[in-house]
């Protein structure tokens, strides 16, 4: 595909978890108790981990919820630190621990809801260096990842992305979800959520050593962690505004520096200027993404250049304003998005996750030699018929007015005086860019997945009524060629 579907990164950080929750499990779909000791994010993350049942750009990357959380200015020792750790908390952040770092969760010059709508109207500043950036090259790396992901990277174009997923061999349950670009025609840079670093670098590794062994010296790859570059986002309707002046252009650099050229799912390999005038001795690699259905830039920071300076350069613009993991994940939610080890894990293939449409249409066809990938086999027949070989869907929900349906909260069958449980949802809140309207995301059993559907869902031990609707909730607004 040409164009990427960002769908990821964020944290589920509001509301409270039941005592027991149920979340999917099976790649087809039964509901499963999990217990509450195992309700934080990493534990939620281990019951869900269970076995499945059922010019170059290349050249400018060099190798080198459901829980409230208690926040605080110092992090822990054990807690990692991206380079923007010290500006964040001069600048009033609240940090909180996230995937082994300590992290922003807001400022305090904004509230959740605040911020949440400074990015819908303006633009904000994510730090997002936490989570991994790739390289990986070589002759085989395309057929690499075409065989670890479902995706058709061999018709990507050099300086465009695709949202794709890392799949388990066999059963075909989501490893990590990723945004995959090709830089040249043998060069690619991906990124992985940081709460499956050590999950997702176990999986390449294994993949790399065995893709290695089948195909000798001709298919020779070589991969990089670039753990040296830090990553931000700038995201909101004002983010090119905001970045343009910033392009540092001259010469035959004019016309990529350029962003009106710039669409959505593409990237280009640009200077910033300094405050001194002068540009980054590197190129950033900059693409338009993110993940929060606005407009905006993700753009990955060379060890050469201090990300503070770039981070205060974006700060100059009164439009911008930092925000961090609260308002991530209300934004990410309202434009439909998944959070890795809440709505999806290995315990889903992408045609329940409702991303059957990263499957690439020509390798689909089981004839084709394209169509062999890791859970081809089981993920295939989900994709043709999906009401004989799927038995949940990811959907998302409105709720009456009243008290959100959290993450864990058991989606009961109101025709069935039993109540019977037919799902769980995975992520909700009160939507702040709706007036508080109470939407979710969650699985429901085959066949009441179609819009209208009237559900029931269990909150605080009352039944609420809800209803399946379509996402997203806010309409996505990606800087698209017309």
């Amino acid at each position: 595909m040409s164009a990427v579907r960002p769908l990821r990164r964020g944290l589920h950080l509001l509301g409270s978890r039941s005592i027991a929750q149920r979340t999917p499990a099976g790649v087809n779909g039964t509901l499963t108790t999990v217990p509450r000791q195992l309700a934080s994010p990493q534990g939620l993350r281990g019951a869900l981990r269970a076995p499945v049942s059922g010019g170059s750009i290349a050249a400018t990357l060099p190798a080198n919820n459901g829980i409230r959380y208690a926040s605080s200015a110092a992090a822990p020792e054990s807690l990692r630190k991206t380079e923007l750790y010290d500006l964040h908390v001069a600048k009033g952040a609240k940090m909180v621990p996230f995937a082994g770092f300590s992290m922003p969760l807001q400022y305090s010059d904004l509230s959740h809801v605040e911020s949440h709508m400074w990015t819908r109207e303006k633009a904000s500043l994510f730090d997002v260096s936490h989570m991994v950036q790739h390289r990986l090259s070589g002759p085989g790396a395309q057929d690499l990842l075409m065989k670890i992901t479902p995706s058709s990277l061999d018709k990507l174009q050099d300086n465009t992305s695709t949202l794709s997923c890392l799949l388990e061999e066999g059963a075909g349950g989501i490893v990590d979800d990723t945004v995959i670009t090709r830089l040249s025609s043998d060069t690619f840079y991906f990124v992985t959520n940081a709460g499956r670093r050590d999950e997702d670098l176990a999986f390449l590794t294994a993949e790399i050593d065995a893709f290695k062994a089948a195909n000798g010296a001709e298919k020779a790859i070589n991969w990089e962690t670039l753990s040296d570059r830090s990553l931000v986002a700038l995201q909101g309707p004002q983010a090119a505004a905001t970045l343009q002046p910033l392009i540092h252009a001259s010469g035959s650099d004019a016309a990529a520096a350029d962003l009106s050229t710039l669409y959505f799912g593409n990237c280009r390999a640009l200077h910033l200027t300094l405050p001194s005038g002068q540009p980054t001795p590197e190129p950033l690699l900059i693409s338009r993404t993110g993940y929060t259905g606005e407009d905006g830039f993700e753009i990955s920071i060379p060890s050469s250049v201090d990300p503070a300076t770039v981070t205060e350069l974006l700060l100059s613009n009164p439009a911008v304003r930092l925000a961090g993991l609260a308002a991530r994940d209300s934004l990410r939610l309202e434009a439909g998005m998944c959070l890795y080890g809440h709505d999806i894990s290995t315990s889903q293939t992408p045609p329940a996750a409702a991303l059957g449409w990263i499957v690439g249409k020509d390798r689909r066809d089981p004839a084709s030699p394209s169509s062999k990938f890791n859970g081809s086999s089981a993920i295939l027949p989900q994709i043709a018929s999906p009401a004989k070989n799927l038995s949940q869907r990811r959907v998302g929900f409105t709720v009456e007015k009243g008290s959100p349906a959290r993450e864990g909260a058991i989606i009961v069958d109101v025709n069935d005086d039993s109540k019977t449980p037919v799902g769980v949802i995975t992520s909700g809140l009160p939507s702040p860019s709706l007036g508080g309207t109470n939407i979710a995301m969650g699985y429901i059993r085959q066949g009441l997945h179609k819009k209208g559907t009237e559900v029931g869902v269990l909150v605080r031990n009352k039944v609420r009524k809800a209803s399946v609707v379509g996402m997203p909730w806010v309409e996505s607004k990606f800087y698209r060629k017309a």
